[in-house]
């Protein structure tokens, strides 16, 4: 075999993602088991199987602003989606002020491809910014997240209008809906080899381009499937609320960077997945739910997730370490 057959076929081994278990999910997995038996301790009701569509309602918007900002986690090189947060509130104020209650169309066949849609083109823009632009993901991002939130102040100034009753089920009997779609979203593009490229991107970013993979298509996919995310997770947050507010959105960036981090999904890229962020967004609502019992302000609240991301990736990166140590040895 010449040389030149024999390196594209060690860029396509290069390419097969490193599945193997790694310890860096142990912090959020600890700091899961221990703020849930805090939270049965204190407040049962809210976990008990009458209540539970309800806990999931208020949750979901959580998990799926987790579930936005991964794809673009794993591509790796500072691939981090601000602009989540505000997205989500723009699909909130979109679907609920301006087309349910100004113009009148409720039906789910209008309002769930609008809501998709909107979040797929915040998604979409994003990713031309950052393949053929060439801006750095945390510059571009930053860009739409302004975008987006004066977007959302733009179309509601204040907040308002009413939810469709079918998407107020979102939040209670049919809370479950939105995450399971979205898994399943996640589910089908696993099966793809779009979910290899881009956990072999966030690993080795030189096996990428020396197999001839599109590395602008790359960076593309997984900023619009964070979009269409963020979309699902607007639906969330519109169920939840009963109305548009142009100012709620923002919050689920940290929210879902942290959640992401708390869950083992590395910022460097190439090692994680949706249900560690799945895990980690749990986490982050199991300490939102007992601080809120707690009578905790919304201050000490923020306090609360900033020492909490702070300390995933600080835990994740040390766990990591060890666990390489521990595999050369």
């Amino acid at each position: 075999m010449t040389s030149t057959t024999a390196a594209p076929t060690a860029a396509k081994t290069r390419l097969r993602p490193r599945l193997r278990t790694d310890g860096t999910i142990w912090f959020g997995a600890a700091l899961f088991v221990l703020l849930l038996i805090l939270n049965l301790a204190s407040n049962p009701n809210t976990f008990g199987l009458a209540n539970l569509p309800v806990t999931i309602g208020f949750a979901a918007p959580v998990i799926l602003a987790a579930f936005a900002v991964t794809p673009t986690l794993l591509m790796g090189n500072g691939g981090i989606d601000l602009s989540v947060g505000p997205a989500i509130g723009l699909v909130n104020v979109v679907v609920v002020f301006y087309f349910a209650t100004r113009l009148g169309l409720t039906n789910p066949a209008v309002l769930i491809p609008v809501a998709l849609l909107l979040g797929a083109f915040i998604g979409l823009v994003n990713g031309v910014l950052v393949a053929f632009v060439r801006i750095q993901p945390i510059v571009a991002t930053l860009g739409t997240y302004l975008a987006c939130a004066g977007a959302a102040l733009l179309v509601a100034p204040t907040p308002g209008g009413v939810v469709p009753v079918w998407l107020g089920s979102f939040a209670n009997t049919l809370s479950f809906v939105p995450i399971v779609a979205a898994i399943i979203i996640w589910l089908v593009v696993r099966r793809l080899p779009f979910y290899e490229h881009l956990m072999a991107y966030g690993g080795d970013e030189r096996a990428v381009y020396t197999s001839g993979i599109s590395v602008k298509l790359l960076r593309i996919g997984a900023f619009v499937l964070g979009g269409l995310f963020a979309g699902i997770g607007g639906l969330s947050l519109s169920a939840v609320l009963g109305s548009a507010d142009p100012t709620v959105g923002a919050n689920y960036t940290t929210l879902g960077i942290a959640a992401a981090a708390l869950g083992g999904v590395s910022l460097a890229g190439g090692r994680g997945g949706l249900f560690r962020a799945l895990l980690g967004a749990l986490t982050i609502f199991l300490l939102q739910n007992l601080l809120t019992f707690w009578n905790v302000s919304s201050f000490a609240l923020q306090i609360a997730y900033g020492v909490v991301l702070v300390l995933a990736v600080a835990a994740n990166g040390q766990i990591g370490e060890l666990v390489k140590k521990v595999s050369r040895s």
